[in-house]
């Protein structure tokens, strides 16, 4: 979900009227390579102090790995905005119009992610429908902010 709610930040400085998405794609991918690098650094560091048993710590490639593992859905956030962007980049849609769609396709996913999270936990549905709507919140947020910007 914080992979998702940053994609979306990202998206909306980034997309202006005047960017292609092309531009937008590129710097939303470098920044998102560079949140998950050092997501994966933290992490590993993190586990290296963890106990392995009695006397022992967690090595480094053991950290590393669940590092890595627990860090894909950061990676993983940012693959439906980009695939859009990416369609505007190959104008197979215009651009203004991909860099608009992958930042609604974030609102849509967070949208998703927090009917799930509810359903996961036994909520009700009214209240699965406000955790949703909660967590698009977060999406919607920059949508205004990208309204006020431009």
């Amino acid at each position: 979900m914080y992979g998702t709610i940053a994609v979306s930040g990202l998206i909306a400085v980034t997309s202006t009227k005047t960017e292609t998405s092309a531009i937008v794609l590129v710097k939303v991918a470098a920044t998102v390579i560079i949140f998950w690098a050092a997501h994966v650094f933290a992490g590993t560091v993190a586990r290296m102090g963890e106990k392995d048993g009695a006397d022992s710590h967690v090595g480094f490639r053991t950290a590393l790995r669940g590092s890595l593992t627990y860090s894909l859905g950061m990676l993983s956030s940012a693959a439906i905005p980009a695939l859009i962007l990416l369609a505007g980049t190959t104008r197979l849609i215009p651009d203004e119009l991909a860099n608009d769609l992958a930042l609604w396709s974030s609102v849509i996913i967070l949208l998703f992610l927090g009917y799930v999270a509810f359903l996961l936990r036994g909520s009700s549905q009214i209240i699965r429908i406000v955790g949703a709507l909660a967590t698009a919140s977060f999406g919607l947020a920059f949508v205004a902010l990208k309204a006020f910007v431009q």
